[in-house]
């Protein structure tokens, strides 16, 4: 039990996502509250399309009387085949919402995506 948790710490914690496509792309749709640009990272790795984002809080002076908000780090991977164009892939962050459009061709080699705030 204790390696679970070890591995959630490592990893992060799975954002909600909505995955739907059409004739020409994949789309993903993560939830990420409070992650911004800067603390987003998505890439390509072989198979694997691999999204993190770290959520950072104020700091707080003083006591807490609730806490409830906490820093989170997200961490999605994804295996994707080779109808998967690896450089047709294209990412906006808006409102805590990461919108992925993945086109549909050939697999080509891992690179990094370009994020750009929406």
């Amino acid at each position: 039990m204790s390696d679970e948790k070890e591995l959630q710490k490592v990893k992060g914690v799975p954002a909600p996502c909505d995955i739907f496509h059409d004739n020409e792309s994949v789309i993903l749709y993560l939830e990420m509250p409070g992650v911004t640009k800067e603390n987003l990272q998505i890439r390509v790795d072989k198979d694997l399309l691999i999204i993190d984002g770290k959520k950072e809080t104020a700091d707080i002076e003083g006591k807490y009387m609730i806490h409830e908000i906490r820093n989170n780090d997200f961490h999605q991977e994804y295996t994707i085949d080779d109808t998967i164009d690896r450089n047709n892939i294209n990412a906006v962050i808006k409102n805590g919402i990461v919108t992925l459009s993945l086109g549909v061709i050939e697999s080509e080699k891992p690179r990094k995506i370009q994020i750009t705030a929406g």
